[in-house]
């Protein structure tokens, strides 16, 4: 069980690093553009070591759809800071889609429809 806190605690915080280095990248000058990238591929690296092992501890990698969809705005995500610096001007449309998958995860997570 301390196992599964522990791996929660880190899944938790690889999300706001994320979250936190997409929107930075959203406003960011390009030079950062390295750092930027860097600090978002661990997250999401971290994100999906432990995600993955979570899924194998609790469900035995049963496939449940709303880890489905947590796993496509995972997916979403780690890609949204990359984009970022390659589409200035859709900014405010990228940070507006960072929040839906943000908040689509979060409710799957509380919710479990399927």
């Amino acid at each position: 069980m301390n196992e599964i806190i522990a791996l929660h605690v880190l899944h938790v915080a690889a999300a706001l690093v994320l979250m936190g280095y997409t929107f930075y990248a959203f406003a960011a000058a390009p030079e950062t553009r390295k750092a930027v990238m860097i600090g978002t591929g661990v997250a999401a690296l971290v994100m999906l070591a432990t995600g993955i092992r979570m899924w194998q501890e609790i469900y035995g990698f049963a496939p449940h759809g709303w880890l489905i969809v947590k796993i496509v705005c995972w997916l979403g995500l780690s890609a949204l800071a990359g984009i970022g610096y390659r589409r200035r001007k859709a900014a405010g449309l990228l940070a507006a889609v960072a929040i839906i998958l943000a908040v689509t995860a979060v409710v799957m997570v509380y919710v479990r429809p399927f």
